[in-house]
């Protein structure tokens, strides 16, 4: 059965600690130079900046999910994927500090949770239906790894 204190620690471990699929979001982009965060290696990969600030839009949207019960974006929102040139006005250290703060928040909104809290139910904008805060925190966790990789293989084309 899964616990709040379950959903935290393995968010935690993709965000800054040593997960079974290697490293963290903090260990990949630690090694990054800054210059090319806004570089698009190949025309079908986002930068490490769109994907950082979309993942950023989805754990602000989960906060907001947890507080009110109802989400306010879908998958067609304009900030699910900003335009380059907007990413590049808001610079890579607001993008990292909203991503970071957005980890925060997530953490924060579900400490004083009770396991009880995963079986209650939300509306789900996107998804246009109720669904369970267990199946919310699932998508999170999921959501994360998916790009988690991706971002791997931004890097590894910025290296080449």
């Amino acid at each position: 059965m899964a616990t709040i204190a379950h959903f935290i620690s393995q968010m935690q471990e993709i965000q800054a600690g040593k997960p079974w699929i290697g490293r963290s979001y903090e260990r990949k982009l630690a090694k990054v130079d800054p210059s090319l965060v806004f570089v698009r290696p190949t025309p079908k990969l986002k930068s490490i900046a769109a994907l950082i600030s979309h993942l950023t839009l989805w754990r602000e949207e989960a906060v907001l999910k947890i507080k009110t019960g109802q989400g306010s974006k879908t998958d067609a929102c304009i900030e699910n994927w900003l335009p380059d040139k907007e990413l590049q006005a808001q610079g890579w250290n607001s993008i990292w500090t909203a991503y970071q703060q957005s980890f925060t928040d997530l953490i924060s909104s579900l400490k004083d949770k009770e396991d009880s809290f995963l079986q209650q139910t939300y509306y789900d904008t996107d998804f246009k239906g109720e669904y369970t805060y267990q199946w919310l925190l699932d998508g999170i966790l999921q959501h994360d790894v998916y790009h988690l990789g991706q971002l791997g293989l931004i890097i590894k084309h910025l290296r080449s």
